[in-house]
């Protein structure tokens, strides 16, 4: 009996995508000696990807859909996937064709040499993104490499293949929100990475905006490392230890009836330390509002249809 993989892909407003990646992946399988099964979890798509899925599905009985209630996210997406995949191993990929699916033999033959996770990295910057998002994500990479455990190269995807051991271990975590790039690379086991070049996006725009970034880096730093704690508790011993020294030229200037000056240098002064104070105030809120959230309990997503069994 042949080995079943199981091809996780989040769907997110990619109605025109989902035959192009679908067709592609079907293909690819029809020529290697697995038996696979797609499944496309469609995170509360606004236009029409819910029909595009359920009309690939009644062409090709491997492909398999969830649809969610709602926007929950992409990490909740590749959390549902994970559930529900029933392979020996667990591809996942983004739909808009820029992870290229002629990768996944390849994928497939390093985690038979014994690699429970085989992981994908940009080779070179990506000439389809913008220069804003490359530099956004490289200053993302080696700062959450410098504050955290764990180590992620610069430019790792969401394309990857996991065992289904390393799977089974990542449904049996209940973070709040999942940071699945860090997560798979903190779970351990045998890992190797393999870099590809990403294909231009099949049809549409990517979904991901520098807000969407923003929150992908919090999130990422946040989930992995109380370093931004310590580092505001350095920060307000530097700065107390800072205003000390100041001191000498107070005294000195009440004894020998010296007026002390700059108006505009103390409000520029009051400013900073406010601020100061309020970013420091906001890492601590964030982590408090993880434990707040955390401590709900709430599903991670909510199934509005599948087609399931």
């Amino acid at each position: 009996m042949n080995m079943l993989i199981s091809v996780v892909i989040p769907v997110f407003n990619e109605e025109w995508n989902i035959p192009i990646i679908s067709n592609s992946i079907a293909s690819l399988f029809n020529a290697i000696p697995y038996d696979y099964e797609i499944l496309f979890v469609n995170d509360g798509s606004t236009d029409n990807s819910l029909q595009a899925l359920k009309t690939v599905a009644s062409e090709n009985k491997h492909i398999k859909y969830i649809s969610f209630s709602r926007n929950f996210g992409k990490d909740n997406a590749l959390l549902a996937g994970f559930d529900f995949a029933k392979g020996d191993a667990v591809i996942t990929m983004d739909a808009d064709m820029q992870h290229p699916p002629e990768l996944i033999p390849k994928l497939i033959d390093l985690w038979q040499q014994g690699n429970a996770v085989v992981y994908t990295y940009r080779e070179d910057k990506n000439e389809h993104a913008a220069k804003m998002n490359q530099l956004s994500s490289t200053f993302f990479y080696r700062l959450i490499n410098h504050l955290s455990d764990v180590e992620l190269e610069d430019g790792i995807a969401d394309y990857r293949l996991l065992d289904k051991k390393v799977v089974a271990i990542l449904n049996n975590l209940h973070e709040d929100r999942p940071f699945f790039r860090g997560l798979v690379k903190w779970v351990g086991f045998q890992q190797t990475g393999i870099p590809y070049k990403p294909h231009a996006r099949a049809t549409g725009e990517t979904k991901y905006d520098h807000k969407a970034l923003v929150r992908l880096a919090l999130q990422g730093l946040t989930s992995f490392s109380v370093k931004p704690l310590n580092i505001a508790i350095y920060l307000g011993f530097s700065f107390s230890a800072l205003s000390v020294c100041y001191l000498p030229y107070v005294l000195y200037s009440l004894l020998y009836g010296k007026a002390i000056s700059g108006w505009a240098s103390t409000i520029v002064t009051i400013v900073f330390f406010g601020g100061l104070q309020l970013m420091i105030l906001g890492i601590m809120g964030i982590y408090l509002g993880k434990l707040f959230m955390q401590s709900k309990q709430r599903p991670k997503y909510i199934i509005d249809e599948t087609n399931i069994q």
